[in-house]
């Protein structure tokens, strides 16, 4: 952080939701931020506010939804 620049590997869940914000203000403050991500993922979505990276995983959408569910 000190370089302004910061990687963000984000939980889908509550979590990403309050990192979110930090993340938008940190953006705002100059800083740059990429977030490397699941492909598959219910909360986690780009914003023009960082970079968005997605890497593969073994899942799909409605495995994750049942998993979330149960």
């Amino acid at each position: 952080a000190a370089a302004g620049k910061l990687l963000v590997v984000p939980v889908d869940g509550s979590h990403w939701l309050s990192m979110r914000e930090v993340l938008d203000v940190l953006r705002q403050r100059g800083h740059e931020v990429v977030v490397l991500a699941p492909e598959i993922s219910l909360r986690i979505k780009p914003s023009p506010n960082f970079v968005m990276k997605r890497y593969s995983v073994p899942y799909t959408k409605e495995e994750l939804m049942k998993e979330f569910q149960a």
